[in-house]
Protein backbone atom coordinates (compact mmCIF):
# COMPACT_ATOMS: atom_id res chain seq x y z
CA UNK A 1 0.00 0.00 0.00
CA UNK A 2 1.40 3.19 -0.69
CA UNK A 3 1.60 5.62 1.55
CA UNK A 4 1.79 10.03 0.32
CA UNK A 5 3.94 9.85 3.94
CA UNK A 6 6.35 7.48 3.29
CA UNK A 7 9.82 8.59 2.88
CA UNK A 8 10.75 7.20 -1.38
CA UNK A 9 13.12 4.14 -0.53
CA UNK A 10 15.24 2.26 -3.18
CA UNK A 11 15.03 -1.49 -2.47
CA UNK A 12 18.22 -2.03 -0.58
CA UNK A 13 16.96 0.91 1.77
CA UNK A 14 13.59 -0.94 2.00
CA UNK A 15 15.66 -4.43 2.35
CA UNK A 16 17.46 -2.91 4.95
CA UNK A 17 14.34 -1.14 7.19
CA UNK A 18 12.94 -4.55 6.74
CA UNK A 19 16.04 -6.42 8.30
CA UNK A 20 15.98 -4.05 10.95
CA UNK A 21 13.14 -4.96 12.10
CA UNK A 22 13.86 -8.31 12.16
CA UNK A 23 16.24 -7.57 13.95
CA UNK A 24 14.07 -5.97 16.71
CA UNK A 25 11.37 -8.45 16.94
CA UNK A 26 14.26 -11.08 17.57
CA UNK A 27 15.80 -8.86 20.36
CA UNK A 28 12.25 -8.33 21.71
CA UNK A 29 11.94 -12.76 21.57
CA UNK A 30 15.48 -13.25 22.98
CA UNK A 31 14.35 -10.89 25.85
CA UNK A 32 11.38 -12.45 26.88
CA UNK A 33 13.59 -15.82 26.80
CA UNK A 34 15.77 -14.71 29.06
CA UNK A 35 13.09 -12.89 31.13
CA UNK A 36 11.41 -16.26 31.30
CA UNK A 37 14.64 -18.24 32.41
CA UNK A 38 15.03 -15.85 35.14
CA UNK A 39 11.76 -16.03 36.44
CA UNK A 40 10.79 -12.84 35.57
CA UNK A 41 7.98 -10.78 34.19
CA UNK A 42 8.96 -9.48 30.99
CA UNK A 43 8.25 -5.48 32.22
CA UNK A 44 10.48 -6.63 35.57
CA UNK A 45 13.19 -7.77 32.71
CA UNK A 46 13.18 -4.13 30.47
CA UNK A 47 13.22 -2.01 33.71
CA UNK A 48 16.41 -4.55 34.69
CA UNK A 49 17.40 -3.55 31.28
CA UNK A 50 16.90 -0.10 31.82
CA UNK A 51 18.81 0.19 34.76
CA UNK A 52 21.52 -1.64 33.03
CA UNK A 53 21.96 1.18 30.89
CA UNK A 54 21.07 4.30 33.03
CA UNK A 55 22.27 3.42 35.79
CA UNK A 56 20.40 4.32 39.52
CA UNK A 57 17.41 6.18 38.82
CA UNK A 58 14.32 7.47 40.64
CA UNK A 59 10.72 5.41 40.16
CA UNK A 60 9.40 8.42 38.62
CA UNK A 61 12.01 8.02 36.09
CA UNK A 62 11.78 4.43 35.56
CA UNK A 63 7.88 4.54 35.16
CA UNK A 64 8.46 7.13 32.81
CA UNK A 65 10.95 4.98 30.40
CA UNK A 66 8.63 1.80 30.90
CA UNK A 67 5.31 3.77 30.05
CA UNK A 68 4.24 1.94 33.11
CA UNK A 69 2.48 3.62 36.21
CA UNK A 70 3.99 4.45 39.58
CA UNK A 71 2.08 2.16 41.13
CA UNK A 72 2.82 -0.75 38.44
CA UNK A 73 6.47 0.38 38.77
CA UNK A 74 6.24 -0.02 42.65
CA UNK A 75 4.89 -3.53 42.46
CA UNK A 76 7.46 -4.27 39.96
CA UNK A 77 10.39 -2.75 41.92
CA UNK A 78 9.14 -5.09 44.77
CA UNK A 79 9.32 -8.20 42.74
CA UNK A 80 13.20 -7.30 41.66
CA UNK A 81 14.43 -6.43 45.55
CA UNK A 82 12.55 -9.75 46.30
CA UNK A 83 14.79 -11.55 43.61
CA UNK A 84 18.23 -9.31 44.86
CA UNK A 85 18.63 -7.40 41.39
CA UNK A 86 17.67 -3.97 42.85
CA UNK A 87 17.91 -2.32 45.63
CA UNK A 88 16.12 1.32 46.97
CA UNK A 89 17.79 3.56 48.16
CA UNK A 90 16.65 7.24 49.41
CA UNK A 91 17.82 10.42 47.22
CA UNK A 92 20.87 12.64 49.45
CA UNK A 93 19.47 15.40 47.29
CA UNK A 94 15.39 14.67 48.23
CA UNK A 95 14.65 12.59 51.08
CA UNK A 96 11.05 12.14 49.89
CA UNK A 97 12.45 10.22 46.45
CA UNK A 98 13.70 7.16 46.39
CA UNK A 99 16.46 5.94 44.16
CA UNK A 100 16.76 2.10 42.00
CA UNK A 101 20.01 1.00 42.48
CA UNK A 102 20.70 -2.39 39.97
CA UNK A 103 21.99 -5.20 41.80
CA UNK A 104 21.66 -7.94 39.38
CA UNK A 105 25.38 -7.30 37.34
CA UNK A 106 27.09 -9.82 39.73
CA UNK A 107 24.61 -12.14 39.49
CA UNK A 108 25.92 -15.60 38.76
CA UNK A 109 22.41 -16.71 37.02
CA UNK A 110 21.98 -13.40 34.92
CA UNK A 111 26.12 -13.66 33.73
CA UNK A 112 25.18 -17.37 32.86
CA UNK A 113 22.40 -16.47 30.71
CA UNK A 114 24.27 -14.16 28.40
CA UNK A 115 27.44 -15.71 28.56
CA UNK A 116 26.74 -17.63 25.23
CA UNK A 117 25.52 -14.53 23.29
CA UNK A 118 28.43 -12.33 24.02
CA UNK A 119 30.57 -14.94 23.31
CA UNK A 120 28.61 -15.26 19.84
CA UNK A 121 28.65 -11.38 19.50
CA UNK A 122 32.10 -11.07 20.43
CA UNK A 123 32.55 -13.76 17.33
CA UNK A 124 30.68 -11.91 14.86
CA UNK A 125 32.31 -8.74 15.98
CA UNK A 126 35.92 -10.22 15.65
CA UNK A 127 35.02 -10.39 11.56
CA UNK A 128 34.59 -6.73 11.15
CA UNK A 129 37.68 -4.03 11.17
CA UNK A 130 38.50 -1.76 13.58
CA UNK A 131 37.08 1.00 10.78
CA UNK A 132 33.84 -1.38 9.85
CA UNK A 133 32.97 -1.97 13.68
CA UNK A 134 33.42 1.86 14.46
CA UNK A 135 30.86 2.66 11.34
CA UNK A 136 28.34 0.21 13.08
CA UNK A 137 29.29 1.33 15.97
CA UNK A 138 28.07 4.92 15.15
CA UNK A 139 24.97 3.25 13.04
CA UNK A 140 23.47 1.60 16.40
CA UNK A 141 23.78 5.03 18.42
CA UNK A 142 22.43 6.72 15.95
CA UNK A 143 19.21 3.94 15.13
CA UNK A 144 18.84 4.11 18.73
CA UNK A 145 18.46 8.03 18.70
CA UNK A 146 15.76 7.50 16.23
CA UNK A 147 13.66 4.45 18.12
CA UNK A 148 14.03 6.63 21.54
CA UNK A 149 12.61 9.63 19.48
CA UNK A 150 9.91 7.36 18.28
CA UNK A 151 9.13 5.94 21.82
CA UNK A 152 8.75 9.37 22.49
CA UNK A 153 6.09 10.14 19.94
CA UNK A 154 4.16 6.93 20.37
CA UNK A 155 4.03 7.63 24.08
CA UNK A 156 2.78 11.35 23.76
CA UNK A 157 -0.01 10.01 21.59
CA UNK A 158 -1.03 7.31 23.47
CA UNK A 159 -5.03 5.81 22.35
CA UNK A 160 -5.29 2.93 23.90
CA UNK A 161 -7.34 -0.12 22.49
CA UNK A 162 -10.22 0.59 19.92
Amino acid sequence: MSNPHQVPTTDSQQYFVSAMRGLGTRTILYQQNVATSLGLYNHDFISVDILRETGPITAGELAKKTGLTTGSITALVDRLEKFGYVRRQNDPNDRRRVIIVPEYEDKEEVYNTYLPLHNEMVKLVSSYTPEELELITTFLGKASSVLDDQIQQLSSNKQGPK
